[in-house]
């Protein structure tokens, strides 16, 4: 069967809300986010903790149902909605259509039975074929993955094996059944820098040859930078940027992104200059701030940010870049450049012309 051309959309995300009632209030997890992922395409979602990343994609698969979520929107994949999708076509979809690769493998796995006896199940369960040929396929796929010795490996338990490879057993059941679209959370968390590459190189080679989308959740914007094709940038339950990578990087026009930008270790500068990290924390997705969610974080608010919320529009002049700012584009601008010149806050702001917000002086320096 065709997947259809890579510039088609196979999953279509339109105004996306999950919500949880809680003792304290309601939750707005995710607040109306809207994307596609193309067919042979990643599309990163990056964002702190707490940004509603894990949630949207535990949405897709239908996972958070059992937890009393109220969700509304559309989720358009391949023609069905999922919001609507009856609870046993889901599960259907769930593992042989939509796949995906949890954060933590040992507390994905099953820690009581043994590797390979959860692929051949992951296998019978969409595919009517005998244990034999499951298991088979259970051994092609880790090997597929990088394991070395897959039939020694498949009679381990999760325990037995390092962290690197639970990580290749999770991708493997994950794509054993060869899905359509893939959604990675945080696969390469807790894992040293040298085996985060190995598994980054191995999801892009997978991708490659099954002719998948997928979508790569990530707090970290250098793994973005290596393995997405398209990136949204998440925060307190709503996409605040949205654009191709490479324009992301090149210009961001988000106080939010650049801030993540400024929070990393970057080659070319001076290694004694230290990382700038963004100020405060994260608001409660309980009691959200008024107008711009980011303004009480943000050093170039202005007093109206407080009042008005700001939607999600196209940047002039680039229809395929978005952002929720209420600074002018012009003004971003200048002030993006001013800190790329390695300029503070406080001198960008001078220079773009604007008043300093009134509690900068209580932000920490470089915020």
């Amino acid at each position: 069967m065709s997947r259809g051309s890579a510039e088609e959309a196979l999953l279509r995300v339109e105004d996306l809300r999950v919500e949880f009632d809680t003792e304290d209030g309601v939750l707005h997890a995710v607040d109306g986010i809207s994307y596609e992922v193309r067919r042979g395409r990643t599309l990163g979602i990056v964002g702190e903790s707490g940004s509603g990343k894990t949630v949207a994609a535990l949405t897709v698969l239908g996972l958070t149902r059992p937890m009393g979520a109220r969700t509304s929107g559309r989720m358009i994949f391949e023609g069905r909605d999922l919001i609507t999708l009856p609870d046993e076509e889901l599960r259907a979809l769930r593992g042989e259509e939509i796949a995906m690769v949890f954060q933590d493998p040992l507390s994905s796995l099953h820690p009581l039975y043994r590797v390979g006896a959860q692929l051949v199940e992951a296998v019978q369960a969409h595919r009517d074929v005998s244990k034999a040929l499951a298991r088979a396929r259970a051994l092609e796929m880790l090997g597929h993955v990088g394991i070395p010795d897959p039939a020694r490996l498949a009679e381990q338990y999760p325990f037995e094996l390092s962290g690197g490879m639970r990580q290749r057993a999770m991708i493997a059941m994950a794509l054993v059944n060869e899905p359509r679209l893939l959604i990675a959370d945080e696969p390469t968390t807790a894992l040293d820098v040298t085996i985060q590459a190995q598994i980054l190189g191995l999801l892009e080679r997978l991708q490659r040859e099954l002719s998948m989308a997928m979508i790569l959740i990530t707090h970290d914007l250098g793994v973005i930078a290596e393995t997405a094709h398209d990136v949204a940038v998440m925060y307190a339950g709503r996409i605040v940027e949205a654009a191709p990578v490479d324009l992301l990087f090149a210009d961001p026009e988000h106080p939010y992104t650049w801030g993540l930008l400024r929070s990393r270790p970057r080659l070319g500068v001076p290694r004694e200059q230290e990382l700038v990290p963004i100020a405060g924390s994260p608001p409660s997705l309980l009691h959200r701030p008024s107008g711009c969610h980011f303004h009480p974080r943000c050093p170039y608010a202005q007093p109206e940010h407080s009042r008005v919320d700001p939607a999600l529009e196209p940047v002039p002049g680039a229809p395929d870049h978005s952002v929720a700012c209420l600074l002018a584009a012009q003004t971003r601008r200048q002030l993006w450049a001013q800190l790329r010149a390695g300029r503070t806050p406080e001198q960008a702001l001078v220079a773009a012309g604007l008043p300093a917000p009134e509690d900068a002086r209580a932000l920490p320096r470089g915020a």
